[in-house]
């Protein structure tokens, strides 16, 4: 049992397409733009609290070839210089870079001449889903899994998980093999039991 979360498939790859959007709707735009190559915006930077989906976006961007930078806020200040080499080089040469972090530009104690080149460009700050958004992305996740989520599983996993995205995604996808597995369907009982063994969850 307790290999369950680590057998679980791997999850599919992150696409703007299988990104829950949200109140982001104008970021998203931005960067759906920009992989398309129909906008003169050549920066963007992405920026919120853990969980908000910046890691995601960025695989998205990197898988379609972008350029990209994420955790700026813990670059050292080698790295740092280098992503302000690499801001300069894409203004000269063309292109297009994404870059993310915690917090806005200017406030992650960074240096000046980076935060300013972050913030040369679009400069975007993602909104965490409601409980009612994150109750429809486990719907929607369960049923490209071919799952049947009842709604009281879903009230269970929002009131009692942590409740970022990532997290409520594993559990589903464990909850969904055990169910395949004891060729039962998905309810609360199984759920605590899923979460009686030592996960960590």
């Amino acid at each position: 049992m307790k290999q369950l979360l680590l057998d679980i498939q791997p999850p599919a790859p992150a696409t703007l397409e299988n990104f829950i959007v949200g109140k982001n709707a104008e970021a998203i735009h931005s960067l759906k733009q920009a992989l398309a190559g129909a906008t003169d915006a050549r920066f963007i930077y992405l920026w919120g609290a853990k969980g908000s989906g910046k890691s995601h976006l960025l695989s998205a961007c990197k898988a379609a070839n972008m350029r990209v930078a994420d955790d700026v806020h813990l670059l050292n200040n080698e790295a740092q210089i280098a992503l302000f080499n690499t801001y300069n080089q894409t203004k000269e040469n063309g292109g297009t870079l994404i870059t993310a972090g915690l917090h806005a530009p200017t406030q992650m104690g960074l240096r000046d001449d980076l935060a300013t080149r972050l913030a040369w460009g679009l400069v975007y700050q993602l909104q965490p889903l409601s409980d009612e958004e994150k109750a429809q992305a486990l719907k929607t996740h369960a049923l490209e899994r071919g799952m049947k989520l009842p709604d009281e599983v879903v009230d269970y996993c929002l009131r009692y998980l942590r409740r970022d995205l990532p997290t409520l995604m594993a559990v589903l996808d464990a909850l969904d093999e055990w169910s395949l597995t004891e060729k039962k369907p998905v309810t609360v009982p199984m759920l605590k039991k899923l979460l009686q063994l030592d996960l960590n969850i």
